[in-house]
């Protein structure tokens, strides 16, 4: 893995130009907005006012797995994030399904929060009386025809991704210091309406209702390992990612449970269920101010191309890594010697992703999401036990605290949220995974570059010494 990094198969070399900071604003970036401008509205009648502990749990979960993450990243730092670590650790099989879950992880939420866009762009408009006609603001199967907003973000987040990594890192960090302001204004805001009698009954709708929106949200937290990504582009990838991981999770889990209290002690949980931009919806009417209502919804958008530029990165760089593996066509892995971006994956990305944002709703997509997530996450426990098992001596720049029980508990946690999305959700990753072993079968094993290896090149592919 190492070996193939430094020359990308040929395919033209990423640059290394992120410090630690710039990983940090990465998985921000990716994470920071998702559940709270988008998921949000949803998550409330689904647990009520303990929507608070919902996050919490997802919190947890990708807390148990971010630790996993940051071991690995540590060891394994190039491109591909769990793909990656999957690769040297379980093998090319296991790897593929991996990837093909990230896929899924990746491109799916960011057409997922695409979609989101469309919903502050008409609550921008409406503070001047005007909105989208119904056949731009939403897809077929919401009885439109084009949700136009959400194409336009994500054109918009294509455009930069392929100018530049550099670009892109800056325009990321004034994106992300624009939203955790607006979300900070929000929480002063809404703690001045904050009334305690909304909390009551807590569990309106039992335990159940509350994992159920722990497994929505979580679809929230699938940033943090943007920063793992990133691995061939730090400049010092065994010490600063590790470290990227955990800040943002940390900074993350806090922003969110923090604005989830100040919305539910600022609007009774039903009302939410009636917002499709709730936080912009409680500064409006909790102001009285046209004018801070309309610059909170501008920068919401802003927030959420935010989200798209950072999650459709991570997964262009992931497609570069299976590219450069032989599992899918080398195009995603052909890397400009003007730009140090993949430009011809970049674009194919951002059309596939443009067209699904455009289309499909934002609840199925969410949950389709969430699965995959949930899967390579569990996926990055299991291979650091295996490590810990098979390579014990291996150099390590973090190490996951009281292993085994840590990432034990991730893996488990993964799982319990999995079992907890609906039926079709579990119908469509199906569908999915059948579909990425045709792939698989069809293209990945006759051209993937480990099959052709001979014994002693294999050992040496899989080894961190």
């Amino acid at each position: 893995m190492a070996r193939d990094s430094a020359d990308n198969a040929g395919m033209g070399q990423l640059k290394r130009t992120f410090g630690v900071f710039q990983l940090v604003m990465l998985s921000v970036g990716a994470t920071l907005g998702t559940g709270i401008l988008v998921i949000l509205g949803d998550a409330v009648p689904k647990a009520g006012p303990a929507v608070w502990i919902a996050f919490v749990i997802a919190g947890i979960t990708a807390l148990l797995s971010a630790v996993s993450y940051a071991e690995m990243a540590g060891m394994v730092p190039v491109a591909g994030s769990s793909y990656s670590y999957s690769y040297v650790t379980l093998g090319e099989g296991i790897a593929w399904i991996c990837g093909w879950c990230l896929v899924l992880e990746y491109a799916v939420s960011a057409a997922a929060v695409a979609v989101g866009a469309g919903a502050y762009v008409n609550q921008t408009l409406e503070i001047f009386g005007l909105s989208l006609p119904d056949y731009l603001s939403s897809g077929a199967a919401d009885g439109g025809l084009v949700n136009l907003p959400a194409l336009l973000v994500v054109i918009l987040a294509t455009f930069l991704l392929v100018r530049g990594a550099r670009e892109s890192a800056v325009a990321n960090t004034v994106m992300v210091i624009i939203k955790i302001a607006i979300l900070v204004f929000f929480v002063i805001v809404a703690f001045t309406a904050f009334d305690s009698g909304n909390f009551e009954p807590l569990l309106p709708m039992g335990i159940a209702g509350v994992s159920g929106a722990a497994s929505m949200v979580f679809f929230s937290y699938i940033g943090f390992d943007a920063a793992s990504t990133a691995g061939e582009e730090a400049k010092n990838p065994q010490r600063d990612l590790p470290r990227a991981i955990l800040i943002a999770m940390a900074l993350v889990t806090a922003i969110y449970v923090l604005v989830a209290v100040a919305a539910v002690g600022a609007r009774n949980w039903e009302w939410f269920g009636e917002s499709e931009a709730a936080l912009v919806q409680i500064v409006s009417e909790i102001t009285g101010q046209p004018w801070l209502a309309f610059f909170f919804a501008l920068a919401s958008v802003v927030a959420i191309v935010s989200v798209v530029l950072t999650v459709l990165y991570g997964q262009t760089r992931i497609l570069l890594s299976m590219a450069r593996d032989g599992l899918i066509p080398r195009f995603f892995g052909k890397v400009s010697s003007e730009t140090h971006t993949p430009v011809v994956g970049t674009l194919v990305t951002g059309s596939v992703v443009a067209v699904t944002a455009a289309l499909i709703p934002l609840g199925q997509l969410a949950e389709a999401t969430s699965i995959g997530t949930l899967f390579a996450f569990a996926l990055v426990g299991v291979s650091v036990i295996y490590l810990r098992r098979t390579q014990p001596d291996a150099p390590r720049t973090f190490r996951v605290p009281l292993y085994p029980a840590v990432p034990l508990l991730g893996i488990a946690a993964c799982l319990y949220l999995m079992f907890n999305l609906a039926g079709v959700t579990w119908v469509v990753f199906g569908i999915w995974m059948l579909i990425g072993a045709l792939v698989y079968l069809a293209y990945g094993r006759r051209h993937s570059r480990l099959g052709g290896l001979a014994e002693v090149d294999y050992k040496a592919e899989h080894s961190l010494k």
